[in-house]
């Protein structure tokens, strides 16, 4: 069996932080904070209810920089067009910024421009893999394994398709008391395997799976041995890791532009070049075809076959855009100081009676969530309470109830930290939820 520590293959990420050709990175801009604060309009804001804004709720999507704001108005102002589709001015350049958009994400990701297909958001890319690849090569009996960590978005679309196609979806479970993976029922399962499906970091814990001991494992084990295919959602991994996606190795890689200070509504399902082939259009329309018969259709190849109609052209242009203003950090530094408000944080509110944090931010790797609740006050009535002091934080089943009622629980509250948090705005939060715990259990 799989000894429970930490996997091997990943465990350098923490300290060396990889580019092109596996050198370690070059050393970046500091963490200036007051000068990235400035980059945030929206940080300066004063509530209706008087306070200065402290926004903590980062996991469920980041604010935008001027630049990415700046780039998106520019685009409409100047140069709006739709794409592929003219020969005229506007169009090529908006044609231009669209695909160097995609370019630039290519390269933040380490990988070829033709791997990366344009989604709405992490969300639409696992939904993309379940039907354009999942119903071009699931048959009834095959097994889908994933775990009672995900997001429903890597739940309810395997649900779907099983009941479609007679799949079986098989479930690895969580130590609710470790809040970690039970990685021995996941190589008790591996073997007869045809599709894992398995969040990068934890929405609600914090916790980073042993993903490459998992694709390693699912590659040369499952399906009988024959290669089992891979999702990864990276969702909350990509704001604060420089993922390489050429050594993670991974079939399917699911991100979203909104949580790495990129505009909402856009997002990728990264591919192997050699998955492409094993799926088949989902959507059609406009701009994914070749030719259009009126007794049959051919297709572009490449992403553009998973791209029907208009394109999320605006958010293409600001997510890459985003993705350049984090290239001038060291995003080992940028996750050391998310993980340091997020450990600091959770050991200072589990000493407030009657709270009780759930995750292990002892461990380096953890993100930066600390979700939270008191035994006796509602979820949603703390969120009111810290919101009318300036707190921002998320409140409910973060969308991963089978989670949640692993943990014996219904929701949780959930602060999140990101690069532009301060350790001041961190004790405040401490300071307010003592205060608030204090006044309402007297």
């Amino acid at each position: 069996m799989i000894p429970h520590r930490r996997c091997e293959l990943q465990k350098t990420w923490i300290d060396n932080v990889k580019t092109d050709g596996g050198t370690q990175e070059g050393r970046k801009m500091a963490l200036n904070l007051p000068s990235i604060r400035a980059d945030f309009p929206i940080l300066s804001r004063i509530l209706p209810s008087g306070r200065q804004l402290v926004y903590l709720d980062n996991a469920a999507t980041t604010q935008k920089p001027k630049a990415v704001i700046q780039a998106m108005t520019d685009y409409y102002e100047n140069n709006n067009s739709n794409v592929h589709r003219a020969v005229h001015t506007l169009a090529g350049e908006a044609t231009d910024a669209y695909e160097k958009g995609r370019q630039d994400i290519a390269d933040w990701f380490f990988v070829d421009r033709e791997q990366v297909i344009f989604t709405s958001g992490t969300t639409e890319a696992i939904n993309l893999v379940v039907h354009a690849w999942g119903r071009a090569n699931l048959k009834k009996g095959d097994v889908v394994l994933v775990t009672e960590m995900e997001h429903h978005a890597d739940i309810v679309p395997w649900q779907l398709i099983a009941k479609e196609r007679g799949i079986e979806i098989r479930f690895v479970s969580v130590d609710p008391v470790t809040y970690r993976l039970n990685m021995d029922e996941f190589e008790a399962s591996i073997d007869e395997v045809s599709f894992v499906g398995c969040v990068h970091t934890s929405n609600v814990l914090g916790t980073r799976n042993p993903v490459e001991e998992i694709i390693e494992m699912a590659h040369s084990r499952g399906n009988h041995g024959k290669g089992a295919r891979v999702l990864i959602d990276c969702a909350q991994a990509s704001p604060h890791e420089r993922l390489n996606l050429t050594e993670l190795n991974a079939d399917f890689v699911a991100v979203s532009g909104h949580k790495m200070c990129g505009p909402t509504g856009i997002g990728g399902l990264i591919v192997k070049p050699e998955m492409l082939d094993e799926m088949q259009p989902f959507m059609a329309g406009g701009d994914m075809i070749e030719e259009v018969f009126l007794d049959h259709s051919t297709f572009q190849t490449g992403p553009y076959r998973f791209e029907a109609g208009t394109p999320k052209i605006a958010e293409a242009i600001g997510w890459g855009v985003a993705i350049n203003y984090l290239s001038q950090f060291d995003m080992h530094e940028v996750h050391q100081h998310i993980h340091d408000l997020a450990a600091h944080t959770a050991d200072k509110i589990s000493k407030i009676p009657g709270i009780k944090v759930y995750g292990d931010h002892s461990d380096p790797t953890c993100s930066g969530v600390v979700s939270f609740l008191h035994e006796t006050i509602h979820a949603e009535d703390l969120a009111h309470f810290l919101d009318l002091g300036g707190f921002a934080v998320r409140t409910g089943h973060h969308c991963a109830q089978p989670l949640m009622r692993k943990l014996g629980i219904t929701a949780t509250n959930r602060t999140s930290f990101y690069l532009y948090n301060t350790q001041e705005e961190a004790d405040a939060f401490i300071t307010h939820l003592e205060r608030v715990v204090g006044r309402l259990t007297r």
